[in-house]
């Protein structure tokens, strides 16, 4: 969706968005990067780049957006499928998975919640330290969360599918 939203607003800001992310990145490439796409940027904004060649770069990011867009359906239609063939399936466990994850990622969450807030209170001095440590389990969380939601929709949506 983002790509194409990008694809949409056209390359000059494009352009002068990701310059402007890449100047706050301490890093000599991303400082380089971010200096390139400056003189880009100085360049589309004078014209000097013809505006000829301006459009067919919006056209090929727009084919790249659209073969992105492809993609992440073939992704999604196999996601489907598979999560078709585990409901068709004879074996109890395999239908059973979902609620297994979704009981074990909410007693771990909460488990580790009642541990940060236990811990926050014995040591108000170490609160920094313990919310950074938890703010660094963020991506683990967001793909266990991320699954578990998938999971509960397409759950309700396979019930619905049962009573409608």
């Amino acid at each position: 969706m983002l790509p194409a939203f990008l694809a949409s607003i056209g390359l000059p800001l494009l352009v002068k968005a990701v310059g402007q992310a890449l100047e706050s990145v301490d890093h000599p490439a991303a400082r380089a990067a971010a200096g390139a796409l400056t003189q880009v940027g100085k360049a589309l904004g004078e014209q000097a780049i013809p505006p000829e060649q301006v459009a067919e770069a919006n056209r090929h990011l727009e084919r790249m957006t659209d073969l992105d867009s492809a993609e992440t359906r073939a992704t999604l239609a196999q996601v489907n499928s598979s999560l078709r063939a585990e409901i068709r399936s004879d074996d109890v466990y395999v239908r059973r998975w979902r609620p297994t994850f979704g009981y074990a990622v909410a007693l771990t969450w909460t488990a580790t919640m009642i541990a940060v807030s236990w811990a926050i209170v014995a040591e108000p001095a170490q609160a920094p330290a313990i919310i950074a440590a938890l703010v660094n389990t963020a991506p683990i969380w967001g793909i266990a969360l991320g699954v578990l939601g998938v999971a509960v929709v397409k759950r309700s949506q396979d019930k619905a599918r049962q009573t409608g």
